[in-house]
């Protein structure tokens, strides 16, 4: 070869190449397990291992190699093999969407071949026997998380689209994915959107409003009124602390917190403080008591009114039924006018997902990472994300690393990767006691600074929101409130999820949501009966919120925040949400 000649690559095999090399490797397969079976055919006194030699597990064996002969044949003489029939949630999976998946033969062997054994390790999870109902389902989640991990789509050599992409771009989009993935390496933590595009209290955030109160577990926003007269009865929402308020004010357009202002509603934001070293010893009681019964005399007493309506969101709504039921056995129950509960569970029984993070295992690991007392925000992150990890994870880890794609601004991801700290004392607690153990539907097994709470014994009017498709919080969890509170009680089912189904503003008609007016012992009852609504359901809540004292008055005085006794601190959305 001359000095300056470039190497010759080799040729690229033909596709007639990789099908007789995927038939040689098929047939081999095909040998061994047809000789592995009959052994064990041949040789009935061999023990039988239960999910290896079982009779079960030989028939699914079996089977899954019968299937895939059959994908073999389609590659192979697809002239003469059978027509492929695609199970509808294959054909939805938007992982392999691209025409390429199906156009090229080699690729559609792939993409049939890799969901053939997702759906047949998912289907051997289930068919285990000698588990108990939490092991299974921790296997399944544990077994869904591999098989996710797995997909052609995650490797550069087995994605058609990666492969043309790099081809085109003669590898710069393999640059700039390691250019992506070294930042979120340095950051430890996965992006999701160009966080550039969003700014706190610029282009989120931005309701007008100001900080009337600030402790060192939170601040206390009041925001400013658009209409003449409001509602005398003043809302305060609790957003949950493992996230930032701002879900609830996103651009003005999404804006749940602006809109209830135009409703005619005072409105009252508490935002919590991301936890520090200074918060170690930072309890579960001190949410209730130093936080929510401290907001709600502190707006009690600020506009001289006997009682308030309050949100509780997430967490802050499982600390809102405590709270609940601590003013109910101290007597002081008609503090609160209503409380509104937002994808909220008071029962864990049927939790969801997030129960295969509670295990002694789990729970010495979150000690761990806690040394100073509090957990960083971004071990919470990816858990959350990987709940959800074939859209929060390795649909970034294609796009951005692998296609080296831009992030797309996106504020709901923005505000999903603005992680807060948690106090680890209270955290711990609270996956032990209610995740965990379930004690808050123990009458007295729970007590804040002495007064034992017992849920069954709340009678204030209570309006429950829940997700249908919600995966932090299931309806079917959520809906148990309705089987320990004791007052007047509306039950919405909303559609979408814990984030998407709470904010909806009615002006996107979007989603819909379920109301059923008669006694349902079960959310099945419920849907059964149920009468759907389009678009958003924030409209049903207002007028029901209002059904609850539609008194008005004029706003004057403490009605716009600074003017009162509670003079103005700073402006709305304050320090502790920029919180590190």
């Amino acid at each position: 070869m001359a000095e300056n000649d470039a190497p010759t690559l080799p040729p690229l095999p033909s596709l007639e190449d990789m099908q007789h090399w995927t038939w040689v490797m098929g047939r081999a397969q095909q040998m061994m397990l047809e000789a592995g079976l009959k052994t064990l055919e041949d040789n009935p006194a061999l023990p039988i291992i239960p999910g290896f030699t079982d009779p079960q597990t030989i028939a699914r064996a079996r089977d899954f190699w019968a299937e895939s002969m059959r994908l073999w044949q389609r590659l192979i003489v697809p002239e003469l093999a059978e027509p492929a029939e695609e199970k509808p949630e294959h054909a939805r999976d938007k992982r392999f969407k691209a025409p390429q998946w199906r156009d090229n033969p080699v690729f559609d062997w792939i993409r049939q071949s890799y969901l053939l054994i997702s759906d047949h390790l998912l289907a051997n999870v289930d068919q285990l026997e000698g588990l108990d109902p939490k092991q299974r389902e921790q296997m399944r989640f544990a077994m869904r998380n591999i098989v996710e991990a797995m997909s052609p789509s995650n490797f550069p050599a087995t994605n058609p689209l990666v492969i043309e992409k790099t081809l085109e771009s003669g590898g710069e989009n393999l640059l700039a994915g390691l250019k992506n993935m070294l930042s979120d390496i340095a950051k430890g933590q996965l992006t999701h959107t160009d966080a550039k595009a969003f700014e706190v209290g610029r282009t989120l955030a931005t309701t007008p409003g100001k900080v009337v109160k600030r402790t060192t577990l939170y601040e206390l926003i009041q925001y400013t009124p658009t209409t003449e007269q409001v509602l005398e009865v003043p809302l305060i929402i609790f957003p949950p602390w493992i996230n930032r308020y701002y879900i609830l004010d996103l651009s003005p357009e999404k804006s749940f917190i602006k809109w209830a202002v135009d409703q005619g509603v005072t409105v009252f934001v508490v935002s919590w403080r991301s936890a520090d070293a200074t918060m170690k010893g930072v309890t579960w009681d001190d949410y209730v008591e130093a936080g929510q019964i401290d907001a709600i005399d502190t707006v009690r007493a600020l506009l001289g009114v006997p009682s308030v309506h309050t949100i509780g969101y997430c967490v802050a709504g499982t600390t809102l039924a405590a709270t609940l039921a601590v003013l109910t056995a101290r007597g002081q129950a008609d503090k609160v006018k209503s409380a509104t509960f937002f994808t909220a569970q008071v029962d864990f029984t049927r939790a969801g997902e997030l129960l295969n993070f509670v295990d002694d295992e789990q729970l010495r690991l979150i000690e761990q990472l806690s040394p100073e007392g509090y957990l960083d925000g971004r071990y919470m992150a990816a858990t959350f994300n990987l709940l959800r990890g074939r859209d929060l994870i390795w649909n970034y880890v294609t796009n951005n690393y692998l296609l080296g794609q831009d992030y797309a601004p996106f504020d709901l991801l923005y505000w999903n990767g603005d992680t807060t700290n948690l106090p680890s004392a209270w955290h711990l607690s609270y996956l032990r006691d209610l995740y965990r153990d379930n004690l808050l539907v123990r009458p007295g097994a729970l007590s804040i600074r002495g007064t034992p709470i017992d849920i069954g014994q709340v009678t204030t009017p209570t309006y429950v929101q829940a997700g249908r498709e919600d995966h932090i919080a299931p309806p079917e969890s959520v809906w148990r409130i309705t089987e320990h509170f004791k007052g007047p009680l509306k039950f919405v089912l909303a559609g979408s999820g814990h984030i998407a189904g709470v904010v909806n503003p009615p002006a996107a008609g979007k989603y819909q949501y379920w109301t059923n007016d008669r006694a349902c012992a079960t959310l099945a009852d419920f849907v059964a009966g149920a009468h759907e609504t389009k678009g958003s359901w924030w409209p049903d809540w207002i007028d029901w919120l209002r059904t609850q004292d539609a008194a008005q008055v004029p706003v004057a005085g403490a009605r716009r925040p600074g003017d009162g006794a509670l003079p103005a601190l700073a402006e709305a959305p304050g320090d502790y949400v920029r919180m590190r």
